[in-house]
């Protein structure tokens, strides 16, 4: 059996689900979700949305802060189009039905927050449950909206791509993408979604690390999906890990906003000694990157396994109305965050590269898009400013949207062509589980210890080894054993663990989150370019 659709988005993001509205006007969209339609990294996010929106912040502005951040890397002219076009995406959600905080109650002017990196006060906040609040207006409205059918419980194994059908392919694309091959949880079976346009917002890949903020669906997916195909991929060694992320035995992937820092907050040793003016002028509100290794070098230095992040110095008040899910977060493991610091470690956060593409969010393979974490826009560069990645998803795929309206006169009279079901050959079922569980460990902990936020030569030399044989056993896998949602995902985070390894070696210089001991300075003579990888090009 093979079903058919006008647009497959695979993932339920705020990019995906922002999208998904938009083409509704075209056509059938066809939404895959690999776990419930709310399991997201947008749906975690705490900080907000960074837009110019008072008199006393400015276009240029934010294009500085996020240049600056970017250490070099940037693309100027993709800058300059998601600040300027972030008021009205803003708008966009309001009109939606999102509720950002107000100045005052009955307030047409919204609660603007800070965070590091930022010269004004620009981030649209809900509180500190952002995320849940536009995650919760979209999915409401894509419920109310016919066109759209959501697959929860489905995973995109593989894309269909025309040159591996047999099928031939004319124009200024190398290959064309025909949908993608699609995994029922329910059953694990597989069957061909074919689509005049395949749209990748599967998210992040922080669970290739040990340590991580991100939701567990966070392996990869598109990324390597997207290179598999042969689409290019850039900038995978900028790995942006968050500075403080809550250090509890019980709590798992529960970050502290950087708006905490953003109001006040200060980051601590153990005997209450402020730390960061010693490493960035900039001080608590230093970027993501020098923030992290600020805290690296001191927990090395002390040997302590965590720093604390202190705003117990604020009214009580203030606090619990500010960061209400915070405070009762921690709370409930015991920490009183109105009266005592907050224990916190760095984590692998965001994705700063990822597939490349151009500004309307087209990939290297035609009828393809990313965006959101999934994609490398040229937005972030070298590091992401805090709370642009809601940002950039919405506003590319605002871009994807008017591109796909552009196409669709000529998509619409494409016919889908035939394509082969999967083929699973002699492969058996898996008995052993234990089989993915070590594997995946392995892997994790080895680009924990190995890959992390400083790095060096001898290290990343040792690690491509000691992966060798684990990604030569989960290739095996693939092969031996009928598909599970746990094999998919192992094999994904197998390459994209891979290609950052791959990638970090590659660039022989420190800039943004990608920092060398053997290279610890920026080298712009040779190195102010993106780091692109495509299959069958050597890597």
């Amino acid at each position: 059996m093979t079903l058919a659709t006008d647009f497959l988005v695979i993932g339920s993001g705020i990019s995906g689900l922002s999208f998904a509205l938009k083409a509704a006007r075209l056509g059938h969209v066809t939404l895959v979700t690999k776990k419930n339609r709310v399991d997201t990294a947008t749906n975690l996010a705490q900080g907000g949305i960074a837009a110019v929106l008072s008199a006393q912040d400015s276009f240029d502005m934010h294009i500085a802060d996020t240049l600056r951040a970017g250490d070099g890397l940037c693309n100027e002219e993709v800058v300059r189009l998601v600040v300027e076009g972030g008021p009205e995406r803003i708008r966009e959600l309001i009109s939606l039905g999102v509720s950002f905080t107000r100045a005052e109650k009955n307030s047409s002017l919204l609660d603007l927050g800070r965070e590091g990196g930022h010269s004004a006060r620009r981030i649209a906040h809900a509180r500190d449950l952002t995320g849940r609040e536009i995650e919760k207006r979209l999915l409401a409205q894509v419920a109310a909206t016919d066109n759209i059918t959501v697959l929860e419980d489905h995973l995109a194994v593989d894309l269909l791509i025309a040159s591996k059908a047999g099928i031939p392919v004319s124009g200024p694309f190398p290959d064309r993408c025909l949908g993608a091959y699609i995994l029922d949880r329910s059953d694990n079976s597989i069957t061909p979604y074919l689509a005049k346009t395949t749209l990748l917002c599967t998210g992040g890949a922080g669970k290739v690390y040990l340590f991580t903020t991100n939701p567990d669906i966070a392996t990869g997916d598109g990324i390597a999906m997207a290179y598999r195909a042969g689409a290019k991929v850039a900038n995978l060694e900028f790995v942006q890990f968050h500075p403080t992320c809550l250090y509890h035995p019980l709590a798992k992937n529960f970050l502290i906003s950087e708006a905490v820092r953003g109001e006040g907050g200060c980051l601590v040793d153990k005997h209450g000694n402020a730390f960061m003016s010693r490493y960035d002028a900039r001080g608590d509100l230093a970027t993501r990157d020098a923030v992290a290794r600020a805290i690296d070098a001191e927990m090395k230095g002390s040997g302590d396994d965590n720093v604390f992040l202190d705003i117990s110095h604020k009214p009580a008040e203030f606090v619990k109305k500010r960061f209400p899910n915070i405070y009762r977060t921690c709370l409930s493991y015991g920490i009183d965050i109105t009266r005592e610091p907050i224990p916190v470690v760095p984590a692998a956060h965001y994705m700063c590269g990822g597939v490349l593409t151009d500004i309307m969010a087209r990939s290297s393979i035609a009828n393809l898009f990313a965006f959101g974490e999934t994609a490398c826009t040229g937005l972030h560069g070298g590091n992401r400013l805090a709370s642009n990645s809601l940002l950039e998803a919405v506003v590319f795929a605002h871009q994807a949207f008017v591109q796909c309206e552009r196409d669709w006169p000529e998509l619409q009279r494409r016919e889908h062509p035939r394509v082969p079901a999967w083929f699973s050959g002699q492969a058996a079922r898996i008995e052993e589980c234990v089989l993915i569980s070590h594997n995946w460990d392995q892997l994790r902990r080895l680009m924990w210890n190995y890959v992390g936020i400083v790095r060096s030569e001898k290290r990343l030399n040792l690690v491509r080894k000691r992966m060798r044989p684990i990604l030569d056993e989960v290739a095996q896998h693939f092969k031996d054993y009928l598909l599970t949602p746990d094999l998919i995902e192992l094999r994904n985070i197998a390459l994209v663990a891979e290609l950052i390894v791959k990638s970090a070696m590659i660039r022989k210089e420190s800039r943004g989150l990608h920092y060398m001991l053997e290279y610890p300075a920026r080298d712009d003579a040779n190195w102010c370019k993106d780091t692109v990888l495509q299959k069958g090009n050597g890597f």
